[in-house]
Order: C-alpha cells, then sequence, then structure tokens
C-alpha cells in the first residue's frame, strides 16, 4: 500500500498491519506536497490516511462470502496537525463475530467505527467516524 500512488504523493506510510488483520497503524509525515496555506497537514491527507483501513481489515476477517464497503465517514479537526501524525486501528475478533452473527441472516448492517489521529507527542489532531456497509453476499443468503 505504500507505494500507492495517493499515498506515496501524501507522505502516508502504512508502518503496520497484523498479520491476523486485526490492526494496523499509519502514520502521515509532513511534507511539502501535504501541506496547506498554514502549513499545518492537509485535512484531506488526514483523511485519506484512514480510509480504507476499518474496510479492509473487516473485509479480510469475515472473509469471501461477506460484501464490506465503506458507507459513510466523517472526520472532526481537533487541533492543527505538524509533524508526524500517526493512527492505529484495532478490530477485536468480539467485534468482528458480533458482526457476523448480526448479517448471518442475510440483512446488512452498518456498524460504526470511530479512531484518532495523534501526534507524536500524543496530543488529539482529529477523531474519524466511519461507516460501513455489511451483509453476506446474495450467492451466500438464504432464499
Amino acid at each position: 500500500m505504500n507505494l500507492w500512488p495517493p499515498y506515496l504523493g501524501a507522505g502516508i506510510r502504512v508502518r503496520d498491519i497484523a498479520q491476523d488483520w486485526s490492526s494496523a497503524t499509519v502514520e502521515l509525515r509532513s511534507q511539502v506536497f501535504n501541506r496547506n496555506y498554514v502549513g499545518t497537514h492537509f485535512g484531506g491527507s488526514l483523511f485519506a490516511m484512514t480510509d480504507p483501513f476499518y474496510a479492509l481489515l473487516l473485509m479480510h476477517r469475515l472473509g469471501e462470502r461477506y460484501l464490506v464497503w465503506d458507507q459513510a465517514a466523517s472526520i472532526e479537526f481537533v487541533a492543527p496537525a505538524r509533524g508526524t501524525v500517526r493512527a492505529t486501528f484495532v478490530l477485536p475478533q468480539e467485534r468482528v463475530e458480533a458482526i457476523r452473527a448480526q448479517v448471518a441472516g442475510g440483512e446488512k448492517m452498518l456498524p460504526q467505527f470511530e479512531d484518532e489521529i495523534r501526534d507524536r507527542a500524543g496530543a488529539l489532531v482529529a477523531r474519524v467516524r466511519k461507516t460501513l456497509y455489511v451483509r453476506l453476499k446474495p450467492r451466500y443468503r438464504s432464499k
């Protein structure tokens, strides 16, 4: 993912994805291409660093029988972001099993996730909220 053009150009680096897809850590370094007019991180880059991760983690944890899409997202900017910032996404097994149980009958679910972006000192920079769409693929639904 580090070579994906939107991440490469924005200075976004995937630092870790757990082998079992239970977590991911992403960093955004400040550089000329991702600073805004006042010299802080461009908000779009802050959002981009968080965009796909809950969907990717859940997609891999649930398996190929399930549709997992981004349905909605929002970001709340709390403080100006300077330097390197980081977000860590964690998807506990209990949450995966609860989602799997809720969609087992073929109905859709819109689980929500919240995460934080923090600077090197640990100060909160932004909060991100994601809503995913999860459902069994049509061929696996009971008729």
